[in-house]
């Protein structure tokens, strides 16, 4: 079999960062992938399931309901390495686009102090498996270290 375009990626020379995967045509229609990558592969910890699990639910739910992006969002979810996640989004995108929407939404995770959304067991399939501490800091950490004044070198995936 082929190797999938993903693990072509030098996973020692990525840096966290918002990438571009892919771009999938459906239709007329195009949809791109993001690698929103928060810890740097195989140098770093892997983030924990109870803080990626409530990063998905905060991020999910800001996402569907942002005036200028949330028409466009298909997906938002974790990579199972526990690195990042992948955002997609309907429309011919690069990292840069995106960058003022990442900005707002890991400012909102950085400092939510709420129930999370959808954290009972009648919303979700493992509601207790929740770190809202954890995913403030972790919110926080990559807003300061990698968007806040994002380079060239996190924003293009390593040759």
């Amino acid at each position: 079999m082929e190797k999938i375009a993903s693990f072509t990626i030098d996973h020692l020379k990525l840096l966290p960062g918002v990438y571009v995967s892919r771009k999938d045509h459906i239709g007329a229609e195009v949809v791109t992938t993001f690698d929103i990558r928060m810890t740097r592969p195989n140098f770093e910890p892997v983030m924990n399931t109870a803080e990626m699990h409530t990063i998905e639910h905060l991020a999910a739910t800001f996402l569907r309901n942002d005036k200028e992006f949330g028409d466009r969002v298909v997906y938002f979810g974790p990579m199972g390495c526990r690195t990042g996640f992948y955002l997609l989004l309907a429309g011919d995108l690069e990292s840069k686009d995106i960058v003022p929407l990442l900005t707002r939404l890991y400012e909102f995770m950085a400092e939510f102090q709420d129930e999370v959304p959808g954290a009972s067991a009648k919303d979700c399939g493992n509601y207790l498996d929740m770190n809202l501490p954890m995913a403030n800091y972790l919110a926080k950490k990559f807003l300061n270290e990698v968007l806040r004044d994002i380079t060239e070198e996190r924003l293009v995936y390593p040759e």
